[in-house]
């Protein structure tokens, strides 16, 4: 039977896993993760966890004992530092381990800054469970948060943090927050709803050492970098991610990513896409696992990620450039509407704002003209 390898055991491995089983494969399964923990997703240490909403144990793919059960080798606290495709071995500080086929579900770092680092303020970035405790430990009346970066990420730990009363400044180097991501109106609509919940920006904003002290936290959330190096290491063709086909298989035959990690060449879309959603994470996963066990399945399914920040639940679906003009229909002032990205004449992307139920409409709209929507 073959012995399936997957090095990364957040929510992509964990999903993988999963699926590996659901689809049949009765031979070994090895899950490599560098952290303590049993595979988790991410969202929740940005929004519910942080919250205080939520347990962790809700973030879980499965408990500890669900491995055990499934007769998958759990190593956690164990960081994978070398592929060898032609031996098809990796290589940990404990010693080998042999592969029939390889799955990488390494994810993606937080993007450093440097000025943050050596500023001798406590910083923070937010990828772990321990980071989310972190933050959550800054949240309080009296205490001041500062923020670099007006992307997801900042703007979820904004809300988080002026709901628990924090005073909170957030640093954006553009001129509004998540101006590229949505376009000006849409950005705009995000701006007012951090100003008026008492959020001060500070947008055009070259943050310096001054402005990070005397803040009882600093987080920075300024992107993050596909972690490529074991791919990298091991010859495969990495570009701003590891390239994988439509099938999410790597330039090795017997080894493929998926994930934060993996920049997909996406067959519906038509060009490279790499993603940093949760819902490609459990997708991806559930497409390679057909993939690994004989299948032959191309991942054609769309971006898709939601936020919730105070009253506001947004929901988004497709990939759209930034050179993309929106329409928006509905009350932005009201904060209920959709919107539609739209290149070359047809429909990109669509979002909804607090106008639940519409989802499956955007979805169907992607790939059409915006006639099809507006009349």
């Amino acid at each position: 039977m073959e012995t399936i390898v997957i090095v990364g055991a957040g929510l992509a491995g964990g999903t993988a896993v999963t699926a590996l089983r659901e689809n049949g494969h009765t031979g070994p399964i090895v899950l490599f993760g560098a952290e303590n923990h049993v595979p988790y997703a991410r969202p929740p240490l940005s929004k519910g966890y942080l919250l205080g909403k939520e347990p962790l144990e809700k973030a879980f793919v499965h408990d500890r004992e669900w491995y055990a059960a499934h007769d998958v080798d759990l190593r956690l606290n164990t960081e994978v530092t070398a592929i060898d495709p032609a031996a098809k071995v990796v290589a940990t500080a404990g010693g080998e381990q042999a592969y029939d086929k390889l799955l990488i579900a390494t994810g993606a770092a937080p993007r450093h800054l440097r000025l943050a680092d050596e500023a001798g303020v406590p910083t923070s970035y937010l990828r772990t469970i321990e980071d989310s405790d972190r933050i959550h430990a800054a949240f309080g009346e009296g205490k001041r948060i500062v923020l670099v970066g007006a992307g997801w990420i900042g703007l979820e730990v904004a809300a988080a943090a002026r709901l628990a009363g924090t005073e909170v400044s957030v640093f954006e180097s553009a001129d509004l927050p998540l101006l590229r991501v949505l376009g000006p109106e849409i950005a705009q609509v995000f701006a007012d709803l951090h100003t008026e919940n008492g959020v001060d920006f500070h947008f055009g904003a070259q943050v310096t050492t001054d402005d990070l002290s005397g803040a009882d936290l600093v987080v920075v959330g300024i992107g993050a970098v596909p972690a490529t190096e074991l791919a990298e290491q091991a010859g495969l063709e990495v570009d701003n991610g590891i390239l994988v086909d439509a099938q999410l298989r790597t330039s090795d035959p017997d080894i493929y990513a998926i994930g934060d990690v993996a920049n997909h060449d996406h067959p519906i879309i038509g060009q490279r896409i790499r993603v940093e959603h949760w819902d490609t994470a459990i997708e991806h996963a559930k497409v390679a696992a057909q993939n690994l066990v004989g299948g032959h399945v191309s991942y054609e399914k769309l971006p898709f990620f939601f936020t919730d920040q105070y009253d506001l639940g947004m929901e988004y679906v497709g990939h759209a450039s930034s050179a993309a003009d929106v329409i928006v229909a509905g009350d932005l002032a009201g904060r209920v509407f959709r919107a539609y990205w739209v290149e070359d004449g047809i429909i990109t992307a669509a979002t909804l704002a607090n106008d639940w139920g519409a989802l499956t409409e955007l979805r169907a709209a992607i790939g059409k003209s915006p006639a099809a929507v507006q009349g």
